[in-house]
């Protein structure tokens, strides 16, 4: 009817990213205020349960390497999420 509730969709790349090393949801939430701090993160939302986050963001002003060298500086690890046939990547 009157559309109140519909999110405005806001272009931009995601990417989701495996965590290991969070020991509770405040762990989850540093991760979501530091990449919220970050310039170019449009959205992101990390999940202590199923250990991943998901980044939303503005290539023109970040990038997925960016955004893991800043993730980098936290004393967790972070590996992207890949498909059932292809390989893991390597721990970041």
């Amino acid at each position: 009817m009157f559309n109140l509730f519909k999110k405005k969709e806001v272009p931009g790349t995601e990417v989701t990213l495996r965590i290991e090393g969070m020991h509770c949801s405040s762990c989850a939430m540093s991760i979501d205020g530091l990449l919220e701090e970050t310039e170019g993160i449009i959205s992101c939302s990390t999940s202590y349960a199923q250990a991943k986050v998901t980044i939303k963001f503005d290539p023109a002003k970040t990038s997925k390497e960016r955004i893991l060298e800043v993730l980098s500086k936290m004393e967790y690890h972070f590996f992207e999420e890949t498909s059932v046939n292809s390989h893991e990547t390597e721990p970041r």
